[in-house]
C-alpha cells in the first residue's frame, strides 16, 4: 500500500491553492465540498473562481506565490502550469512538514485527491496512487450504480438511534446482532423507498420486541425484463444479491440468474402452457411461507410482474397475510423486444396508439375485442400468441384488418439469440411453421413493421448450440 487512506476533516481550515486555471478551479470544489476556507494564490484565475470569490466563498490573492504563503495552511495544492513553481511549492511544504499535492506529478504528493462517491456521511473514496485517474473515475462510477442515493439517510438514521439501542443492548455483541438484522432486512429498505418515518417505526417496533422473537422475512416481487442482463434497474440488482432465497420462471435468463446471490436458495417454479412446475396458488402460498420463515424471498419474473406476470396475484396473498413485499418494475416484452427488432411501437407516420394483449386467457381461450384491435393507425403486440397464432390471424382478418398488414414475430428478444421473423398477418401461421418459431415469441402487427428493415440496429452472434431460456428444473 503506497498511500495511508484517511478522511480529512477540513471544516474551517486553511487550505492554500496555487494556481488560477481549471485544474486548480477542480481542486477547490473538491475543498469546498469538505467546507474548507479556501485561499487561491494566482495572477490570472478562471471565471469560476472569480465567480467563487464574489460570492465570497474563497479568497483570491491576485499576484505569484511566495514561499512564506504556506505557513498557515493546513494543506497547500500546487496547481500552476509551470513545473519549476510547483516543485518549489512542494520543496517548501516539505520543509514545514505541511501536506501537499502537485498537480499531475504524484511523485512530489505527501497526498493525493482520490476519486469520490460521496453519500454523506456515507463517503467512499478511490485511488489508484496517481496511476490511473481515469480508471479510478470508471471505478467509482460502476459503485454509483451499486449505492443507492439514500444510503447517507440510512447511516444518518442508525446514528440517530445508536444511543438508544446501547441503551437497550448492553453488550456489544447483542448491538451487532441488532444492527446486522436490521440492515439487511426491511428496515434499509423502507429508508431506500423515501419511508424513512416507516423505517424509524420499524427500529422502535424491533426494539421493544423481545429479542428471542423470530422477524417476519420480506418479499422482493422483481421483473427480470426480456432477456438482455444490462436492462435490468440498479434496484433489481441490489433486491438480487441481497435475497436468501430465489423463486424464479421459466422466462428468466440464465445469465441474469447468474447475478443473484450466489449463496441464495434457488427455487424453480416455472410455468408454460399447459404444464405448470408449481401451480399459481401454491406459488402464492410458497412466498408467505418463506417469508414468515424470516426470509428475504427474490420472486423473480420474466419481463415486468404487472404485464401479464400474475404479480397482482401473488402480492394480493402477501397483503392478506401481512407480509411486507416490494414491488421493481422491468422493461416490458413489448419495449424491450420491439427496440432491439428496429421496430418503434409508435410513429407520426404509421402509429398513433398502441395495445398490449394476451394471446391467451386463464381458461386457455382468446376472447379479445376484435374490433378494437383492429382500429387504424394503431400497433398490436401479442404477448403468449405463439400456440393461437392461427386463431388470431383469423380473428384480425375477419373483423375487417387487412391479410397484407405488416406483422413481425421476435424470438427470445434481447438475447444473442434473438430472430426476427417479417411477414403479414395473413401468412404468421406459416411463417411459425416454415421458421420453426419457438416460445418465448412477441406478435407485432401494424405498419410500424416497415421500419425494421431501416432500423434493425441489433445484430448478435447467434450462439446456435446455447440455449438462453433452457433451465436445470430440479
Amino acid at each position: 500500500m503506497n498511500h495511508f487512506p484517511v478522511f480529512l476533516d477540513l471544516k474551517n481550515r486553511h487550505c492554500l491553492v496555487v494556481g488560477g486555471g481549471s485544474v486548480a478551479t477542480r481542486k477547490v470544489n473538491n475543498l469546498l465540498n469538505a467546507n474548507a476556507n479556501i485561499v487561491v494564490i494566482s495572477p490570472h484565475c478562471s471565471d469560476d473562481l472569480r465567480h467563487l470569490a464574489e460570492s465570497k466563498k474563497i479568497q483570491i490573492l491576485q499576484r505569484n506565490y511566495e514561499s512564506s504563503d504556506i505557513m498557515r495552511a493546513f494543506l497547500v495544492v500546487a496547481a500552476t502550469d509551470d513545473p519549476k513553481v510547483n516543485a518549489a511549492i512542494a520543496k517548501d511544504c516539505d520543509v514545514a512538514n505541511i501536506m501537499v499535492n502537485v498537480a499531475d506529478n504524484p511523485e512530489l504528493c505527501s497526498f493525493i485527491f482520490p476519486s469520490v462517491l460521496d453519500r454523506s456521511p456515507v463517503t467512499i473514496a478511490i485511488s489508484t496512487g496517481g496511476a490511473s485517474p481515469v480508471l479510478a473515475r470508471q471505478l467509482r462510477m460502476k459503485l454509483e450504480t451499486m449505492i443507492p442515493p439514500a444510503c447517507g439517510r440510512l447511516a444518518a438514521i442508525t446514528e440517530e438511534y445508536r444511543e438508544k439501542v446501547k441503551a437497550h443492548f448492553p453488550k456489544q455483541e447483542q448491538r451487532k446482532k441488532f444492527w446486522e438484522n436490521a440492515l439487511k432486512g426491511a428496515f434499509s429498505e423502507l429508508v431506500y423507498a423515501g419511508q424513512d418515518d416507516s423505517a424509524r417505526a420499524l427500529l422502535d417496533d424491533a426494539l421493544n420486541k423481545q429479542q428471542d422473537e423470530n422477524p417476519v422475512g420480506e418479499v422482493y416481487l422483481v421483473g427480470a425484463g426480456p432477456g438482455d442482463p444490462d436492462l435490468l434497474t440498479l434496484k433489481a440488482i441490489r433486491l438480487m444479491q441481497q435475497a436468501d432465497v430465489m423463486v424464479y420462471d421459466r422466462l428468466v435468463s440464465k445469465p441474469i440468474l447468474d447475478m443473484a446471490n450466489k449463496n441464495a436458495e434457488r427455487l424453480y417454479v416455472g410455468k408454460e402452457k399447459d404444464n405448470h412446475a408449481v401451480p399459481q396458488d401454491k406459488i402464492n402460498d410458497l412466498l408467505v411461507k418463506l417469508a414468515q420463515q424470516g426470509k428475504r424471498v427474490l420472486r423473480l419474473k420474466g419481463g415486468d410482474p404487472f404485464i401479464f406476470g400474475r404479480g397482482g396475484e401473488e402480492i394480493e396473498t402477501l397483503a392478506e397475510n401481512n407480509i411486507p413485499f416490494q414491488v421493481v418494475p422491468a422493461i416490458t416484452a413489448a419495449s424491450g423486444c420491439s427496440s432491439y427488432a428496429g421496430i418503434p411501437l409508435t410513429h407520426r407516420d404509421y402509429a398513433q396508439s398502441v395495445t398490449f394483449a394476451t394471446g391467451h386467457l386463464k381458461d386457455g381461450s382468446i376472447n379479445l375485442n376484435w374490433q378494437q384491435l383492429t382500429q387504424k393507425n394503431h400497433t398490436i403486440v401479442f404477448y403468449m400468441g405463439l400456440t393461437g397464432i392461427s386463431v388470431i390471424s383469423e380473428q384480425l382478418q375477419a373483423h375487417g384488418l387487412s391479410g397484407d398488414t405488416p406483422a413481425a414475430l421476435v424470438e427470445q428478444g434481447t438475447t444473442r439469440n434473438q430472430r426476427v421473423h417479417i411477414g403479414t398477418v395473413a401468412s404468421l401461421p406459416q411463417l411459425v411453421i416454415d421458421s420453426k418459431v419457438r416460445a418465448p415469441t412477441l406478435t407485432i402487427i401494424g405498419e410500424v413493421v416497415k421500419l425494421h428493415d431501416k432500423l434493425h440496429w441489433y445484430k448478435p452472434e447467434r450462439h446456435v448450440q446455447e440455449t438462453e431460456f433452457s433451465r436445470n428444473k430440479s
